[in-house]
């Protein structure tokens, strides 16, 4: 299964590869990272239909928002489960990326436990 991680902050590369280490070496996982929303619509557009299952996308990124990123997945690639991480838990882009189309909002920092029990749900 492969999931995209969109987001500004390079270290989160770092974060994610050493949270999902086990899934990662037992080649369950195949993790792909993309540092702004065009670098991540980029990536989906390199297959027909793209091979990525979710995505992970912060909503504040410089350039094209998460949200934005959110509206163009949606509506260009509809099978693609994708959820949002923000540094703030407001309501209003909690709201609007529910409305989206969001399968889910976490806030930073990530509950790990969380995020696996999600992506758990994915592979099965």
């Amino acid at each position: 299964m492969r999931i995209l991680v969109v987001d500004d902050e390079k270290d989160i590369e770092m974060l994610f590869r050493q949270k999902f280490r086990k899934e990662v070496k037992s080649k369950r996982l195949e993790l792909v990272f993309a540092f702004s929303g065009q670098e991540a619509l980029a990536i989906l557009e390199e297959s027909n239909p793209p091979n990525v299952v979710y995505i992970f996308s912060d909503i504040n990124m410089p350039g094209m928002t998460g949200l934005e990123l959110l509206d163009k997945v949606k509506t260009k690639f509809p099978n693609i489960k994708v959820s949002m991480i923000s540094a703030y838990g407001d309501e209003a882009n909690y709201e609007k990326a529910k409305e989206s189309g969001a399968k889910e909002f976490f806030t930073k920092p990530i509950d790990f436990d969380s995020l696996k029990a999600e992506v758990k749900t994915l592979m099965n």
